[in-house]
């Protein structure tokens, strides 16, 4: 018997209806529309009227950033609701507390997006410190014509802390390793398997290092972990990289840090107020300005896409998901719903 249905639910794809908040990938529905039934409710007339006239029936969400926060105001709306697929490997958009305290089953994206990810951070890195938008400006200004653009930092000699050793954070390393620069990081735990050295607080490895790449998850215990005391440990030749979410930094106090010299440059590719970016951000000739591309290549959204398609016919065919984020494990909750 498949595991969903010894834990008491009903296992079946044909009936399984999916509630989809806000458009998603194409690869999302193309996984999904032949297998079962999917609401857009963007496209209905009423959305209100429609959840209170068919929440009843919804067993499954996939959802991204574009729905907004999806806590237990939209759960209360759905009682036979079992599974959330997010399409990402973070998940602050979706309360897990609230979710695991209703049995629900989160899923996420985990893998498929982490090299590409991993790509745009060492991209984003070098376009920082080598000041490539800024000379590409210089030129299209028709500046060269001036003189040679001013030297810029280097990579060279650096010492790269990185804030977060998952999936992503060791592919960077990895690949930073190419260019012959010191690596070490911080998580919540050594890992006995890596080779880096360890600082146990964030502040100790900034402390250790000039150049920060923040790539760990967002939420209440990562928001502002990189704050005005970590940014000036960096020093005036610091960098900070951030590829996680603008949560994770004090945004603020990375504007005082980049406009009083306090470090170098940043580059960042997340911000605290998506897709809003602070005038004083934009302001500032020493950072470096992505707007949340990391994993926007047509290869890895696809590959998101169908992850997420294939969490829910896991569910609903086998009563397996296939990557449960870690605050509702499978199937430790489902047992005590």
């Amino acid at each position: 018997m498949a595991r969903g249905a010894q834990l008491g639910y009903h296992v079946g794809m044909s009936d399984a209806e999916i509630l989809m908040p806000a458009p998603m990938h194409p690869s999302v529905a193309a996984g999904l529309d032949d297998r079962c039934v999917v609401h857009r409710l963007w496209e209905q007339a009423d959305p209100a009227a429609f959840l209170a006239t068919h929440g009843h029936e919804i067993r499954g969400l996939a959802v991204s950033t574009l729905a907004g926060r999806v806590d237990d105001s939209l759960f209360a709306q759905l009682p036979a609701l079992e599974i959330v697929a997010n399409f990402g490997v973070g998940y602050d958009n979706v309360d897990v507390a609230a979710a695991a305290a209703r049995g629900l089953v989160v899923t996420n994206t985990p893998g498929v997006l982490d090299a590409d990810v991993a790509d745009l951070a060492v991209a984003l890195l070098l376009a920082t410190i080598r000041q490539l938008p800024q000379a590409e400006r210089y030129l299209r200004e028709g500046r060269w014509r001036e003189g040679n653009y001013p030297l810029s930092p280097t990579l060279r000699g650096r010492r790269v802390g990185i804030l977060g050793l998952g999936g992503i954070g060791k592919q960077i390393a990895r690949r930073l390793e190419a260019f012959d620069v010191a690596i070490a990081y911080h998580g919540r735990s050594r890992q006995e398997d890596v080779g880096y050295p360890w600082y146990p607080t964030p502040l100790a490895l900034a402390e250790a290092c000039d150049t920060l790449i923040a790539i760990l998850p967002g939420g209440p215990q990562t928001r502002h972990i990189v704050d005005a005391e970590v940014l000036a440990a960096l020093g005036p030749d610091g960098v900070f990289i951030n590829v996680a979410r603008g949560s994770v930094v004090d945004e603020e106090a990375l504007i005082a840090a980049l406009a009083k010299g306090t470090i170098l440059a940043a580059g960042l590719d997340v911000y605290a107020q998506e897709p809003e970016v602070p005038e004083a951000l934009l302001a500032l000739p020493n950072a470096v300005l992505l707007p949340h591309v990391g994993s926007a290549s047509e290869h890895t959204r696809t590959a998101m896409g169908r992850l997420v398609a294939d969490n829910l016919i896991s569910w609903f065919s086998q009563g397996l998901p296939l990557t449960p984020v870690p605050e509702t494990p499978f199937p430790l909750a489902r047992e005590t719903r």
